[in-house]
């Protein structure tokens, strides 16, 4: 795999990991005819520590401890699709590693790649929202003047 396909695939794990699970279902509901493939590694939840930074750049530590789910299949031309998901969404880790490897696939899938841009453009739209409502929170503390007695 090239660098630009490395990218490209880091860019479409992220999205379908990020989605809310729902929307995930309505992408793959969309996908006609869903493809035969094989389970390698069923939908499995597990923990994995969380590491952090002081400041970002600083010594690391366990911050502590997620809930993830696990997907692996194997399309039936060979190829294999994974998925790492935040929390217990069994489902939603079946169906980002199934469109892990259908991306994957010669030629691509430009109906997903179009399907994955609106999820992304929807978790855009809320992080915008959230960071409009902790703007609307902001208090400045800043002092004019200060007496001295």
């Amino acid at each position: 795999m090239s660098s630009d396909d490395n990218n490209a695939r880091r860019r479409w794990m992220g999205i379908l990991a990020k989605a809310r699970p729902e929307e995930v279902a309505e992408c793959w509901s969309k996908i006609e005819p869903p493809p035969p493939y094989d389970l390698l590694r069923r939908p499995e939840t597990g923990l994995v520590m969380v590491r952090g930074r002081v400041g970002g750049d600083g010594a690391p530590f366990n911050l502590g401890e997620m809930t993830v789910t696990r997907c692996s299949v194997r399309l039936a031309n060979g190829i294999v699709g994974h998925a790492w998901i935040a929390g217990r969404a069994a489902a939603q880790a079946e169906r980002a590693a199934l469109i892990d490897a259908l991306l994957q696939s010669p030629g691509g899938r430009a109906d997903i790649e179009a399907l994955l841009d609106q999820l992304a453009a929807r978790r855009e739209t809320r992080k915008r929202e959230a960071a409009r409502k902790a703007a609307a929170t902001r208090v400045d503390f800043f002092t004019m003047a200060r007496g001295e007695d």
